[in-house]
């Protein structure tokens, strides 16, 4: 495991941002090794609470090992799209203090080439999160169709030769299995004719291949609403993306939550007559600095969003 696997990217702002108290109840809808959930923890009393959800079994592993002792802390193996479901198991429906949601790929899981994410380090083709379910990306890759990969590719890696990847995938895969990450990009380096300038031409159909194997988006589509339902009046919700499609499902969610109302202007009607928006942004999207970005390179495309509850109504 690198140097970076435990740095949690854009730590200060995070706390900063969910202005912690120390009576709190929250959140940590993605533990991962447990850096963000450390820095709340050192925030809270021993009134506190903290809740940790992740749906991979090896951070539910390193949570019992680290963080057992700690009455304040609880883990949970789900995924944050159940993030409702298991805030209402516990008594704190809508008495939420903050919530931290840190989307994407863990560093661990990254650094781990037993788990398929990387094409840096050989290993078997799997990418899952949880690896107790659902289909592996070899898996994924032997049934999908050629017009879906290419979907994949184009709208989650933005990949501008995501037909030619897709041809030669399927091509290959009618004499064998692609089963490693080494031969699945070598396949890909195959099939696109030039090279970008520091990136591996595996990057972006690696991004987006695990993105559709995990259903990434539309776990983040899920837990949006989840969150405000589950913030009491005042709760702020703390959200670190990776990925321009994350950050923009993000983005387009607060901004629909923070008007008040949609009516037409021409309306007679002033401005605080209007119903009360349900959340409220807290500053400008931040981003790690130089000096964070030199001590852990993966934070250069972090982006941290965070919004206060207010109290209007919310189905």
């Amino acid at each position: 495991m690198n140097e970076h696997s435990h740095l949690p990217v854009l730590l200060d702002a995070c706390i900063e941002g969910l202005a912690i108290r120390p009576d709190g109840r929250y959140v940590d809808g993605t533990f991962g090794r447990g850096g963000h959930s450390r820095a709340i923890l050192d925030q809270l009393d021993d009134r506190g609470r903290l809740l940790a959800l992740d749906r991979d079994p090896q951070a539910g592993q390193w949570a019992t090992s680290h963080f057992a002792a700690d009455e304040r802390f609880k883990f949970i193996g789900r995924s944050f799209s159940m993030l409702e479901q298991t805030v209402m198991e516990q008594g704190w429906h809508r008495q939420l203090d903050g919530i931290l949601l840190d989307l994407g790929v863990s560093s661990p899981q990254l650094d781990d080439a037993s788990r398929g994410f990387s094409f840096r380090n050989d290993g078997p083709l799997d990418m899952r999160m949880d690896t107790t379910q659902g289909m592996s990306a070899a898996d994924w890759l032997a049934s999908v169709s050629e017009q879906e990969l290419v979907r994949v590719l184009k709208e989650y890696g933005e990949e501008r030769f995501a037909k030619r990847i897709a041809r030669t995938i399927v091509r290959e895969r009618e004499d064998s299995p692609i089963t490693t990450t080494a031969q699945l990009a070598g396949l890909i380096a195959e099939a696109v004719p030039t090279r970008e300038r520091k990136k591996d031409p595996a990057t972006r159909s690696f991004q987006a291949i695990r993105i559709a194997v995990n259903r990434e988006l539309e776990e983040i589509e899920a837990v949006l609403p989840q969150c405000v339902r589950s913030l009491k009046a005042g709760g702020r919700l703390a959200i670190i993306s990776f990925h321009s499609l994350e950050d923009r499902m993000v983005k387009r969610f607060v901004s629909g939550l923070e008007k008040r109302g949609n009516l037409p202007p021409d309306l007679p009607v002033t401005e605080d007559s209007l119903p009360e928006p349900v959340l409220r942004r807290i500053g400008k999207a931040q981003k790690a600095g130089t000096a964070e970005c030199d001590r852990n390179p993966r934070a250069r495309s972090a982006v941290l969003r965070i919004a206060q509850r207010t109290t209007a109504a919310y189905a």
